[in-house]
């Protein structure tokens, strides 16, 4: 298990929170005017009391052990709207306001890729 720095996280708002082994929430951002699904990032609890609190997302790099805001460095910022945890504890649903590309390829989203095949 990863040792995540302390926060100021309300509580309340931590004790709703189940998180994985390495302590992360998944967080889904969504566009929030059409409804438009952006991208998926990791939140330990910093993150969130970070996102809650500055009006920009901020997100766990796995790979970088280290936090990031989305935009910092690529002026594709997610200015926060509103921030919701699923009826399971489990997910947040972040509904933002883009701007520029979400995905680091620079495309719109991280789901223009193309859908897959059913059936």
């Amino acid at each position: 298990m990863v040792t995540m720095p302390a926060t100021s996280l309300d509580p309340a708002v931590a004790a709703r929170l189940k998180r994985t082994a390495d302590g992360l929430v998944p967080a889904i951002a969504q566009q929030y005017d059409t409804g438009e699904v952006l991208m998926l990032g990791w939140m330990d609890d910093e993150a969130l009391h970070r996102t809650l609190t500055t009006g920009r997302c901020t997100y766990w790099s796995r790979s970088r052990q280290e936090y990031w805001v989305k935009g910092d460095t690529s002026g594709h910022v997610q200015h926060v709207k509103s921030v919701a945890l699923d009826c399971d504890g489990d997910t947040l649903l972040v509904k933002v306001d883009q701007v520029g590309a979400a995905c680091h390829t620079g495309d719109r989203t991280c789901f223009d890729a193309g859908p897959l095949p059913l059936g």
